[in-house]
């Protein structure tokens, strides 16, 4: 599905915050990516995305080197993205939000009100709020509108940027619980997470990240197992874990 070949990466020259990074997501999986603060992981996201360019390494999805494409091409290809900060339109209303999150199939009427029906399916929270503002949700609410607006054109691949920041607990379990379901439609799952054992605990696939390179990789399963160690061995004293 996704295939990130040795990419450098930064938002300036000469300045990379990602160095010589590989790593694969696959259909039907979570695959989190965990590290310090700083350690280059929404960066990631935006370079998958297209919002930055590597200036060395390919991006591959389904097959295709995806280098050079802008953000907008990349989502009609199967890419969504839920980016740390806001995503939605204050606004408009809850159902009016996930319509310009299908804006992709937008042309076949018929398919995008079914795609909506299904999404009231997998979230009924946000069905019994469909005509409410955006601005009046609560924080989990707009996390939830968030994924669900991506999900409506049903991508190939989902870029979750750290989905449970600010939430709490009760909340942040919620989100999980969506991810995990995102997962259950084939979708691979992108995650970047500060909360570490949370995102250990529904991942399939880890990715630990340190100063833009990767420093560890397994699977969820074994990651949890051996997670104080980890923590203890790489990231303590490395930054906010």
């Amino acid at each position: 599905m996704l295939w990130v070949d040795r990419i450098s990466a930064g938002y300036y020259p000469g300045i990379d915050v990602l160095s010589d990074l590989t790593l694969r997501a696959t259909p039907g999986r979570i695959t989190a990516v965990i590290g310090p603060n700083g350690a280059g992981k929404s960066t990631l996201l935006r370079a998958v995305f297209g919002l930055i360019h590597p200036r060395a390494g390919r991006i591959v999805f389904e097959g295709r080197d995806v280098q050079g494409l802008a953000a907008f091409a990349r989502k009609r290809l199967g890419i969504g993205y839920v980016p740390q900060g806001p995503s939605t339109f204050p606004q408009m209303t809850v159902e009016e939000n996930l319509l310009v999150g299908g804006w992709t199939i937008r042309r076949a009427r018929p398919a995008l009100r079914e795609r909506l029906e299904h999404i009231y399916e997998l979230f009924p929270q946000l069905a019994g709020i469909r005509r409410a503002r955006a601005a009046v949700l609560s924080g989990g609410q707009l996390r939830m509108l968030s994924i669900a607006k991506e999900l409506v054109a049903m991508p190939a691949l989902l870029l979750v940027d750290e989905p449970t920041a600010g939430l709490a607990p009760r909340v942040a379990g919620d989100v999980y619980d969506l991810l995990v379901r995102s997962r259950a439609l084939g979708i691979a799952v992108l995650l970047v997470d500060q909360n570490i054992s949370e995102a250990v605990g529904v991942a399939d696939d880890v990715y630990l990240i340190v100063m833009g390179r990767v420093e560890r990789e397994g699977s969820g399963e074994v990651f949890a197992r051996d997670l104080r160690a980890i923590i203890q061995e790489t990231l303590v004293g490395g930054g906010t874990v």
